[in-house]
């Protein structure tokens, strides 16, 4: 039997990976969870959390998959997919897979053209229709500065453990992310070592690759990804004994 784990991301929650997460239920007989990180869900309260808080649930419900299933897969959602990173080099997992991964920091030249396009659905009274604009006004006021902080640190401990990645990876990436670069997709096939790598850009997707236009793709690509079995080299019969 197969368990996944899926995380979500900073300032989100099981939601944001709604479409997959079914899309894999509706497919497969694998037993998925899909922890809420301390503070994160629709409602946030982000004031006293810690970014350990955060690695440290993703983590027990990782050991608890491991107490029952045989076959571990990790799937990880932009600061979700550094704590699955991080998860992946410290216990063995048997695949996993980063979705707009937060190794780097802010696009500001996306962020630019976003709030360029915001700005014209403003002037135009098209702004209740802008999807961009109504995600993040839901979290405007609502992550303190304190919360940015243990970000930062979570992604500066959990680089370290890229490196010592063993696990066959697919890294996907959208083209048009407004808070990742998407140049981060080739720092990561870069510093994992994993001998069995695909990286996949998305030329329609932001950020929230999840629900984004290339969603249906995407889902299709990292279930057959996870399905796929790990190529193995025929024995000789002769040389068997």
């Amino acid at each position: 039997m197969i368990g996944c784990l899926i995380i979500h991301g900073f300032t989100g929650g099981p939601h944001e990976l709604e479409p997959l997460t079914e899309y894999l239920k509706e497919r497969t007989d694998w037993h998925i969870v899909v922890p809420t990180l301390p503070g994160h869900g629709r409602k946030l309260a982000l004031e006293n959390v810690n970014y350990k808080s955060w690695i440290e649930t993703a983590e027990a419900s990782l050991k608890q998959l491991k107490e029952k299933y045989d076959e571990i897969y990790v799937i990880g959602f932009s600061m979700g997919g550094m704590i699955a990173a991080y998860l992946a080099a410290k216990y063995k997992v048997d695949k996993l897979v980063l979705l707009a991964t937060a190794g780097k920091y802010l696009s500001f030249k996306q962020i630019s053209f976003d709030i360029g396009e915001i700005v014209r659905d403003g002037v135009t009274g098209k702004l209740p229709q802008n999807k961009l604009y109504l995600h993040y006004k839901r979290k405007l006021g609502s992550v303190p500065l304190k919360a940015n902080l243990e970000f930062l640190k979570l992604v500066r401990l959990t680089r370290k453990s890229l490196r010592e990645v063993k696990a066959p990876v697919l890294i996907a990436q959208g083209q048009m992310d407004n808070m990742v670069p998407y140049k981060t997709a080739y720092y990561l096939d870069k510093e994992i070592p994993s001998k069995r790598k695909e990286v996949v850009f998305f030329e329609r997707s932001r950020h929230l690759i999840c629900l984004g236009n290339d969603k249906d793709t995407l889902n299709r690509m990292v279930h057959e990804f996870l399905e796929r079995q790990v190529e193995t080299k025929e024995v000789p019969a002769d040389l068997v004994n």
